[in-house]
């Protein structure tokens, strides 16, 4: 890890203290992260930052479960177990919070492209675009009036629908590493298809990560398609 990452992290885990603040005092503070409570005033307020290990240890272990638990309290399911995540996915300081943690749990590598599905998946992976320093590209279902080529992938659903997705041709090149993002896996048939593009555009997969995971047979469906990490912030039933 070289200089530049070190302070990443650093400023990364003080944006997740600075969140958990916000609902707890610095005592209740303490005993969640297991950190001195005089330590995480300093912190917060910006007087030091903690050591690369300590921060570590927040991303990566209270910030995951913290990320989590405040994306469970935002979500809503209908009584046709509808998903309402419009409190996630519009807060992109949230998201921000979400890239570090989802890129140092599932150990993912760079990416140079971070591809999603309009429209919802778009804020995410613009977060997640800003925190690895890659270009987003997002597949529509419909195509763009003045683009020329295009990758398409196309796929009949249980349902009976036929889904859709186009890219245009130039959004990916030849061997790049593309992560696919979204806000929401269930079925994983967004996911298959979005792993088809960047297969079409001769891309290395780098991984598959969504916000909400509900059930396991998307990221089960996920992981047939691809040996790349795949994993979600949060699971639901």
């Amino acid at each position: 890890m070289n200089r530049a990452e070190k302070a990443a992290l650093q400023l990364q885990a003080v944006s997740v203290l600075r969140m958990l603040k916000e609902t707890r005092t610095y005592d209740e503070l303490a005993e969640l992260t297991g950190l001195p409570a005089g330590d995480l005033n300093r912190y917060v307020n910006g007087h030091v930052l903690p050591g690369v290990e300590r921060a570590r240890e927040v991303v990566e272990g209270v910030g995951r479960d913290a990320l989590a638990d405040e994306l469970e309290a935002r979500v809503r399911f209908d009584d046709e177990g509808y998903v309402d995540n419009s409190g996630v996915v519009f807060d992109q300081s949230f998201l921000d919070l979400v890239a570090p943690v989802a890129a140092n749990t599932l150990n993912l590598e760079r990416p140079d492209v971070i591809l999603t599905a309009a429209t919802d998946g778009i804020t995410l992976g613009a977060a997640m675009a800003s925190y690895f320093g890659a270009r987003l590209a997002y597949a529509k279902k419909s195509k763009e009036t003045a683009v020329e080529d295009f990758i398409e992938s196309r796929q009949r659903l249980a349902s009976g629908i036929e889904l859709t997705y186009y890219l245009p041709a130039s959004a990916i090149d030849d061997g790049e590493r593309v992560l696919v993002v979204d806000d929401l896996i269930r079925s994983g048939e967004t996911q298959e298809l979005l792993l088809d593009i960047a297969l079409q555009a001769d891309a290395n997969i780098a991984g598959v990560f969504a916000l909400i995971a509900v059930g396991d047979e998307g990221t089960n469906r996920a992981r047939e398609l691809t040996d790349a990490p795949v994993g979600a912030l949060s699971s639901f039933d």
